[in-house]
C-alpha cells in the first residue's frame, strides 16, 4: 500500500457527515461534484485549499452522524490521501474502507499534530510521523487484506478482481 505524505488539515471532535458534504448535495453520487462540497460547513475554503496527498486529522468520534458513503467518497475524491484520528464512528470506518479511503486511529497524534503540520504515514507499519515537528506516533497498523481493498480503491473492485 503506497504511503501517504501531505498538508495537515486539522478539526475537533464530534465531526459528522452533515458537515464533510451537507445533505443539500446529496441528489448527487458523482465523486467529483460531491468533491466540490466537501468540508464546506466546518471548513469554507477547505476545497480551495486541499490539494492532492493532503491529510486529515481530527479527534473523537469522526464521521458521526448518518450512514451516508458521501461523506468518505468525496473526502477521497477531493485528493485527501488519509485521515488520522482519535476514533471514527464505526459505520463511517467501515465505508471508508469500503471505498479505499486509507485512515487511522491513533489518539496521540491527533492530538499532537496541528493544523499546516508535513505529516507522513507509513500504512504498513502504521507509522506516522510529522515531519514538521520531527514527532512520530504509532497508530493502527491495517491488516494486508485490508491494504488489498484500499489500494484496489474499494471493496467492489476488490471482489470484483478476485473472480
Amino acid at each position: 500500500m503506497k504511503n501517504a505524505k501531505g498538508t495537515v488539515f486539522k478539526y475537533g471532535d464530534n465531526v459528522d457527515t452533515d458537515v464533510i458534504i451537507p445533505a443539500r448535495y446529496l441528489n448527487s453520487s458523482d465523486p467529483a461534484e460531491l468533491a466540490t462540497h466537501c468540508m464546506e460547513d466546518i471548513d469554507k475554503d477547505f476545497i480551495k485549499n486541499v490539494k492532492k496527498g493532503d491529510i486529515i486529522v481530527a479527534e473523537k468520534n469522526f464521521g458521526c452522524g448518518s450512514s451516508r458513503e458521501h461523506a468518505p467518497i468525496a473526502i477521497k475524491a477531493a485528493g485527501v490521501s488519509c485521515v488520522i484520528a482519535e476514533t471514527f464512528a464505526r459505520i463511517f470506518y467501515r465505508n471508508a474502507i469500503n471505498i479505499g479511503l486509507p485512515i487511522i486511529e491513533c489518539p496521540e497524534a491527533s492530538k499532537a499534530i496541528e493544523a499546516g503540520d508535513e505529516v507522513e504515514v507509513d500504512f504498513d507499519s502504521g507509522v506516522i510521523t510529522d515531519v514538521t515537528k520531527g514527532t512520530t506516533y504509532q497508530g493502527q497498523a491495517f491488516p494486508e487484506f485490508m491494504q488489498k481493498i484500499i489500494d484496489a480503491e474499494g471493496l467492489v473492485n476488490y471482489i470484483n478482481n478476485k473472480q
